[in-house]
């Protein structure tokens, strides 16, 4: 039996911005191997799959080349798939189980909203290499939660500047899954960061939701608010509002369907 697939702009309110995800309606049970081999072949920075359960949707996240624990863009994809799509009711709050818990996607005004777990960074010794292939001389903050480094630079310049070499920064990720750089807003949003996941198979990711666990918490200390809106100055770009909630991190944006088919 054919698969329905999306291919769906999150964190965007318009088409080709933000980042794009797959999104995969199951009928059945299918192996990891299968799940990969579509990511493989959709070549997004993650594609989604979820299949309905008693009261919720199991849901498991693959880039290229590996599956990973949480990713927030495709969450969002994901729920604004099912509403679209009639497969679930618009007014309905979604419950997703996941390698990362329970999660849930709900409506806050026009904004989606997903409710995903707080992610703090404590302040470590960057890795030996991580800065240089970064390009990064004197950073002002080094950091890591269970997934990522945090990387604070002294301001928006220095991260839309950044031209990693991403061979080394794969070598030099300690077994991270990826490096977040980040910096206050200038002028418009709070705070604003990039994404490397070259070790993942995702050189930059354009809009990263997941990073957002971590950077809100960090930067809900510094500035004082619990209520903050972040923008990632990837090439596509794409807004993420974030409010925080100990433990958790509530993560807002919006998406478009780019295209919508089936796998044969």
């Amino acid at each position: 039996m054919s698969q329905p697939i999306y291919h769906v702009d999150a964190f965007t309110d318009r088409p080709f911005a933000g980042n794009p995800a797959g999104v995969c309606l199951l009928d059945g049970d299918r192996e990891a191997a299968w799940m990969q081999s579509v990511a493989r072949e959709m070549n997004l920075s993650e594609t989604a799959f979820l299949r309905r359960r008693d009261g919720y949707w199991d849901l498991r996240w693959f880039t290229p080349a590996v599956e990973v624990d949480l990713c927030g863009h495709a969450t969002l994809a994901s729920a604004h798939v099912l509403w679209e799509s009639g497969h679930a009711n618009a007014k309905e709050t979604l419950g997703f189980e996941t390698r990362s818990g329970r999660l849930s996607a709900g409506r806050r005004g026009d904004l989606i909203e997903l409710d995903f777990p707080s992610e703090p960074a404590s302040e470590v010794a960057p890795p030996q290499g991580l800065l240089s292939a970064l390009g990064i001389a004197s950073p002002r903050f080094v950091g890591r939660n269970r997934f990522d480094y945090l990387i604070e630079v002294e301001d928006e310049a220095a991260v839309r500047s950044l031209s990693p070499d991403f061979p080394r920064l794969a070598a030099a990720g300690n077994g991270a899954r990826g490096v977040i750089v980040t910096s206050r807003g200038r002028g418009g949003p709070d705070f604003v960061s990039r994404f490397f996941a070259p070790a993942a198979g995702i050189d930059e990711d354009p809009v990263t939701g997941s990073a957002h666990c971590c950077l809100a918490p960090f930067w809900a200390q510094r500035l004082g608010k619990n209520e903050m809106t972040g923008y990632q100055v990837s090439a596509r770009g794409g807004t993420v509002h974030v409010r925080i909630a100990e433990p958790r991190v509530f993560l807002g944006g919006t998406a478009v369907t780019i295209s919508r088919g089936e796998l044969a």
